[in-house]
């Protein structure tokens, strides 16, 4: 296990002082990041080496998301190195220990320049110590768009340089934000105020994320929200419709 301590910052808040979904992500990423720097495959070895991890998906249990201000502690548990497949957790908790969030993340160990998976060796091994899976519902890791569900074009988006990473990809917690923000532009549209509601929420939320490919800069997302029995899920598609990444949003 690997934690660190923080507080919630203003600038990872939205207009009411509560945590952001894609801030909670980068906290969970951060997290991991740490860990990896304490080596000995720290990133600066690893872009020499031409690897990366690259997150295949994410189930993320919101209890409550903290305000501005509360003191934080993040953690992460790598529970499973295989291949080229890592598993780990996450969590998120008050200074006094109420458990705010915890996730389950797939991650692929990356060969940049060939594009293909590369085997995980002794050096993450090392860095990333394993340690008993947390207790949590765990979901499958791809998700299904529903059939017979009712469908929504939500409002495209072009890429910018505010939604990419050090690698110039979308980061992942911005496909988050782009779904939120589909998810609330179709339910105001069509009056779909049980989806308002429960994306305007800030408690007892799920969130699966299924990566499917890489947006670059300048590249136009077109999202497709689909609607059935309290399951809301946005497919964040390319020109040609087919997805970057599928974010299931449910209470």
């Amino acid at each position: 296990m690997y934690k660190f301590d923080s507080r919630i910052r203003f600038s990872e808040t939205d207009v009411e002082h509560y945590l952001t979904f894609e801030s909670l992500i980068d906290y969970f990423q951060d997290c991991s990041t740490f860990q990896t720097q304490e080596g000995p495959a720290t990133i600066e070895v690893t872009e020499k080496q031409g690897i990366a991890w690259v997150v295949a998906s994410w189930q993320v249990e919101v209890k409550r998301l903290p305000k501005l201000g509360e003191r934080i502690v993040t953690g992460t548990v790598p529970y499973e190195l295989k291949g080229f497949f890592g598993h780990r957790n996450f969590f998120m908790d008050t200074e006094s220990g109420e458990r705010l969030a915890v996730a389950n993340s797939v991650w692929m160990l990356m060969n940049m320049e060939k594009g293909c998976p590369a085997r995980i060796n002794d050096d993450m091994i090392a860095t990333y110590p394993l340690d008993e899976r947390l207790p949590m519902e765990y979901a499958a890791r791809k998700i299904e768009l529903p059939k017979d569900a009712r469908v929504f074009e939500a409002a495209s988006k072009k890429i910018g340089m505010h939604h990419l990473d050090s690698n110039m990809h979308v980061n992942n917690g911005q496909y988050i934000r782009i779904a939120f923000q589909a998810f609330e532009n179709v339910a105001e549209k069509n009056g779909i105020d049980d989806l308002l509601q429960l994306v305007r929420s800030r408690e007892n939320i799920s969130i699966r994320v299924e990566y499917k490919q890489q947006a670059h800069l300048g590249d136009e997302v077109r999202p497709t929200v689909y609607v059935k029995e309290g399951i809301y899920t946005a497919s964040i598609n390319d020109i040609a419709g087919k997805p970057y990444a599928i974010v299931e949003l449910k209470g």
